[in-house]
């Protein structure tokens, strides 16, 4: 098992709950980062001493510098910071849970440093799936999936003896808390009602991105390139209990499942540890208690995100990167109360309908298609 972790994110949802796992495994940190959050990163710092601590806002890195001065952990901002902090010589595995492509080039960094990657960042692959998979591939380095619907699958994957033997991947979604509603019913959705997750705790932007259903057809996305596996094999069951967290196919249609507690802890441990398991913090799986699961077809004509992502995915070229970035901004812009709900699926939709697709070669290539992406939505205001 590694000894050291560099976690990218480290006051998001996941990154507190990798903090978690890390005490439990008592592992070492060698690097944090952030975005804004210097309150929580502070105590993350006087309680785990790392390194490195990256504030992605300079001035919030600057106030953070002069908070922990009487440290040794030493202070970085920016892109600079967050590649530093993904190639760190003493960190062993690097674990991405920043949110956003803003993932992207430390990513690419920290493979090209042949470091393994625990990853739960999906745009990332949404934007630059092939240059990351590419790089990884070139470097001989693990991209270790954190997300619980990629990990079981990931988990199921381990019992096939041979690729060819594989069907389909079928991702399971909880549906978020709009589940059932029509188009007319979501008309006048609040910020509040769609931060209102049945299932899960998490950051307000994958929160929201439940709601549209826009985080299930990223999932979509990031499965075809982690898994390399073809759109067309790759299927959606609503699942409102979140305790099958995927399911893989094989040609016999026999189906194999991946169960437990709705806890990111266990993906992330299993991550961090693969191929060995440890006793985690997670309680046990009690199926008589749970008494029942339901499945359902996904709604793909009121939630236009997660049709629009399979749309650009079958597109290929910078058309996923697109999607991402309207997302983003359009994701935004409901939150700040600008637009409403479902706004944001029709935006995603546009910008893939108006934006020219080319095959991207480079990473500029993409923070291009980004860039136009959310100029794009933000013309349409």
């Amino acid at each position: 098992m590694i000894n050291s972790l560099s976690i990218l994110g480290s006051t998001g949802s996941i990154g507190t709950q990798t903090l978690d796992v890390a005490d439990k495994l008592n592992l070492k940190v060698s690097a944090l980062t952030a975005s804004t959050n210097i309150k929580l990163l502070e105590d993350q710092v006087r309680k785990y001493k790392p390194e490195l601590a990256v504030v992605f806002d300079e001035e919030k890195a600057k106030e953070l510098k002069d908070n922990i001065k009487d440290t040794s952990t030493r202070v970085l901002s920016g892109m600079n910071g967050l590649i530093e902090a993904a190639t760190l010589e003493n960190a062993d595995l690097v674990v991405n849970s920043v949110v956003g492509m803003v993932g992207l080039k430390p990513t690419l960094a920290a493979a090209n440093a042949k470091k393994d990657i625990a990853f739960a960042n999906k745009e990332t692959l949404v934007t630059g799936g092939k240059l990351v998979c590419d790089a990884v591939k070139k470097n001989g380095v693990k991209l270790l999936p954190v997300d619980s619907e990629h990990s079981a699958i990931f988990q199921c994957l381990q019992g096939m003896p041979e690729k060819k033997m594989l069907k389909k991947l079928i991702l399971t979604a909880s549906g978020g808390p709009f589940f059932g509603k029509t188009t007319e019913e979501l008309k006048n959705v609040k910020v509040k009602e769609a931060l209102n997750h049945p299932n899960w705790s998490m950051g307000a932007k994958i929160t929201i991105d439940s709601a549209t259903m826009m985080n299930k057809g990223l999932e979509i996305i990031e499965a075809r390139w982690l898994f390399d596996v073809q759109p067309e094999n790759i299927d959606v069951v609503v699942h409102r209990e979140s305790i099958i967290h995927s399911l893989i196919e094989y040609v016999d249609n026999s189906v194999i499942a991946q169960l437990g507690l709705p806890d990111m802890r266990i993906p992330i441990q299993y991550a961090i540890t693969y191929p060995e398991r440890y006793e985690s913090p997670v309680g046990e799986l009690s199926l008589a208690q749970i008494g029942k699961m339901t499945f359902f077809e996904p709604d793909y004509e009121t939630f236009k995100c997660l049709r629009a992502c399979k749309k650009a995915l079958s597109l290929g070229g910078v058309a996923t990167a697109v999607a991402n970035g309207a997302n983003e901004e359009a994701n935004r812009l409901f939150r700040e109360g600008k637009i409403t709900f479902l706004e944001i699926g029709d935006l995603v939709m546009g910008a893939i309908d108006n934006i020219d697709n080319f095959e991207p070669t480079c990473v500029d290539d993409v923070l291009k298609a980004d860039k136009l992406a959310r100029e794009y939505v933000l013309s349409m205001l």
